[in-house]
């Protein structure tokens, strides 16, 4: 099968071994996956990951023990865990100790004509959603997983940091529950893509006086935290979503001085994720795919993947 895998280096493989199927798993072929900035990062270094790329994608049950799953469309739940520790009893598989991840930790991705996945860790795509909307499931759900951890009472006022493709789910996921959010940026042609329902927007600029409620962090940078932590209001909450390798040094006394609750924030349910989508319809996820290149172009694609205008790339296994 074809694949594009990071090994020390990035490379696109059209013979690479298909994947043998565990008891209880399933062979799926890829439709469609998307290059994630956590990949960028892993080609810098994140992880140590060596093996084949990607960890989202829409796809369809080749072969399984269960033939109620073969040929059905599906998105897969990126972690895997041992199913015998607290995390797992809990549901919590995200944080089980020994979890291996999808093109992340221990187990091969999604760039590939093949990828596996344990039949727990599937969900079938309603008929009526198209492709280009289920390869975002991954992502949206990662949003999503802010309102999991969040009590808002829908007064709030938030800001979200970072106008790439996660900033902006983030935002449009704030604004189904909050009427005063903010996408701050630095690119006026994504601040526009992302406009959405009550959603406001704004490049970059001096600290706000008064401070947000809440500020996500969605930059890619590693100075973004800094810049969360001048716009947030004292005992205001912060919640970090970029995965970035950076051996920059940082001050964080001002979170001690503000009395700032620093929130890690990771992957989310595809289950609520899915449950978005089918709620607001309208939701344009469209908008975020910037363009679409056959696995051939891997390489060009991780590269548009890293220019300033780009959202995200997707790789279609189908051309």
């Amino acid at each position: 099968m074809r694949a594009v895998i990071f090994d020390g280096r990035l490379r696109f493989l059209k013979v690479f071994p298909e994947p043998e199927i565990p008891s209880g798993w399933a062979l799926i072929r890829v439709l469609k996956t998307g290059i994630c900035k956590t990949d960028i990062e892993i080609t810098r270094g994140y992880k140590n990951f060596k093996g084949v790329l990607g960890h989202e994608f829409v796809g369809v049950v080749e072969q399984c023990h269960d033939p109620d799953w073969v040929q059905k469309r599906v998105v897969g739940e990126i972690n895997v865990g041992c199913g015998e520790c607290e995390q797992c009893a809990n549901e919590l598989e995200r944080h089980c100790p020994r979890r291996r991840v999808l093109g992340i930790v221990d187990l091969n991705g999604c760039m590939a004509d093949y990828c596996v996945l344990p039949l727990s860790n599937l969900h079938a795509v309603p008929v009526s959603m198209v492709d280009h909307r289920a390869v975002l499931v991954e992502p949206l759900s990662a949003a999503c997983e802010i309102l999991e951890q969040l009590e808002l009472t829908g007064s709030e006022q938030a800001v979200v940091l970072g106008d790439g493709r996660l900033g902006i789910l983030c935002a449009w996921v704030l604004s189904t529950v909050l009427s005063d959010v903010t996408l701050i940026g630095h690119h006026p042609e994504k601040l526009e893509k992302g406009g959405w329902r009550t959603l406001k927007t704004a490049q970059i600029s001096a600290n706000r006086s008064d401070g947000a409620d809440i500020v996500v962090e969605a930059t890619g940078s590693g100075k973004g935290l800094v810049d969360a932590m001048s716009l947030c209001r004292p005992r205001g909450k912060i919640v970090l979503k970029s995965t970035v390798v950076s051996k920059s040094k940082m001050n964080l006394s001002s979170i001690v001085v503000n009395e700032q609750t620093l929130i890690g924030s990771r992957c989310g349910r595809f289950k609520t994720g899915l449950r978005m989508m089918e709620s607001y319809p309208d939701m344009p996820l469209g908008r975020l795919i910037s363009a679409d290149y056959p696995i051939e172009q891997a390489l060009e694609a991780f590269k548009q993947t890293t220019q300033p205008d780009t959202l995200k790339i997707v790789l279609d296994m189908t051309i």
